[in-house]
This record gives structure tokens, C-alpha cells and sequence, in this order.
């Protein structure tokens, strides 16, 4: 069964694929504002968007309320009690979508896998331990969830480029909590940088103020970087 999924096409010939998996409660529509603004710059234009909706489901943490979630949250200590059944289902509906793109005759280093919170923590579990061999994953106040998986990882997954944005002041993804998940890629052997144009390893960007959402700078900065691993 096909994933549901929004999809904006790429304006002049398809020649990438970015896919961005939405937070908590939202759906892939909350992010296409996203794909318009980056396809006004004619670098863009190559690339096509896909925008994965997730399944509605009951939330522990939201009292037990039913929404669009990847996972069920059973605790916002996150590291308290993880939902790695619900989590293992997400990687492979995620699977899946990378996969669409490749039948679609893209190679897996022209796709980008990246997400928002929720859709972050996805992205790095399903982009580093599935080894779709992707050209690099965006976590955007995300997290490193099942560290357990992260033991291992292949060549080509450690081969993967990562933007890794984080705010300050997020109230939710708390710095001890991305610092954590950050020793984990380290222990992987991924190498961290603050360069948001080095095409390999970890570029780890930090914006003081933020809280637990994306802010101007950060796109500009996620622009450079899809710029430098997604070239037309």
C-alpha cells in the first residue's frame, strides 16, 4: 500500500529527492511552506519534495489523545520508556518512501532524508541503520532514539552527511538530551563540526534563543548545506 504523502515536483528536471517527515501532531503539509520558499532559489530547482503523513495513534504522553504521531511518546523524558515496536514500523513505512524514489530511477546519494522533532528522530534511525546508502539526513530539534541500533553502523552509513539543528532554549529536545544523542554519533564514528557547508560527518549548528521549533537562520543555514550535498 502506497504511504500517504504530500508531494511537490521539482521545477526543472528531477534530479534529487528530499524527504521530510513532520513532528507531533502535524502532517506533511505543515512543511510545504518549506519546499516554496527553497524552491523561489533556482538551485532548487531540481529537487523534488516528498512529505510523508503519519498515522493517527494514541499518545501516552498526551494523555492518551489520538493524532498524527510516528511513535507512540509514552514519556517526554524520551529516554524513560521508547516505543521501538511503533518506532521499527515507522522505519519501515520510511523505507519504503526512499525506495519509491529509487524506482523512480534516483540513486540513493541523490536523496536526502531528513525531519522536524519526531520526524528527526526517525530520519536518523531509518537513514543510518537501514543502509539505504542516502546522501545525508536533516534532524531539526531532534534526537538519537534506540541507541542500541546505533552499534555497528556501516561504512556507508558513517559515509552519511548530517545536518543537525538544535535549538538553545527547546523546552522539549533539551540540550542534555542532544548532547547525549551527539556522543552517540560519536561513538558510531561519526565526526562533529560546526562547518554548515562540510559535506561529510556531522555539521552540528546551534541557534541561541530558538526553542523547540525551526528559525530563519537555521533555513539559511539548511539551504547552504542541501546546496553543498544536492548540486544540481
Amino acid at each position: 500500500m502506497p504511504v500517504p504523502a504530500l508531494t511537490v515536483s521539482a521545477l526543472t528536471k528531477h534530479t534529487a529527492t528530499v524527504i521530510f517527515v513532520h513532528g507531533l501532531g502535524d502532517s506533511g503539509h505543515g512543511w510545504k511552506p518549506v519546499a516554496d520558499l527553497f524552491q523561489a532559489d533556482p538551485a532548487f530547482g531540481h529537487i523534488k519534495w516528498v512529505f510523508p503523513h503519519a498515522p493517527e495513534r494514541a499518545v501516552t504522553a498526551n494523555m492518551g489523545m489520538v493524532m498524527p504521531s510516528w511513535f507512540d511518546i509514552k514519556s517526554f523524558a524520551f529516554r524513560a520508556a521508547e516505543d521501538e515496536e511503533g518506532m521499527m514500523e515507522t522505519v519501515k513505512t520510511l523505507t519504503q518512501v526512499v525506495r519509491k524514489e529509487m524506482e523512480y530511477g534516483i540513486p540513493p546519494n541523490r536523496i536526502v532524508l531528513g525531519g522536524f522533532s519526531q520526524g528527526a528522530a526517525m530520519s536518523l534511525l531509518t537513514g543510518l541503520t537501514q543502509d539505504l546508502d542516502l546522501r545525508g539526513v536533516v534532524t531539526l530539534s531532534g534526537w538519537v532514539p534506540l541507541k542500541h541500533r546505533f552499534k555497528g553502523l556501516s561504512s556507508a552509513a558513517l559515509d552519511t552527511s548530517i545536518f543537525f539543528g538544535q535549538g538553545f532554549n527547546d523546552p522539549i529536545v533539551k540540550m542534555p538530551l542532544v548532547r547525549e544523542s551527539l556522543d552517540t554519533l560519536r561513538d558510531a564514528g561519526f565526526t562533529i563540526n560546526n562547518d554548515v557547508v562540510k559535506s561529510t560527518d556531522i555539521s552540528y549548528n546551534v541557534y541561541n534563543g530558538a526553542g523547540h521549533s525551526t528559525v530563519p537562520a537555521e533555513l539559511e543555514d539548511l539551504k547552504k548545506w542541501l546546496k553543498h550535498v544536492l548540486p544540481q
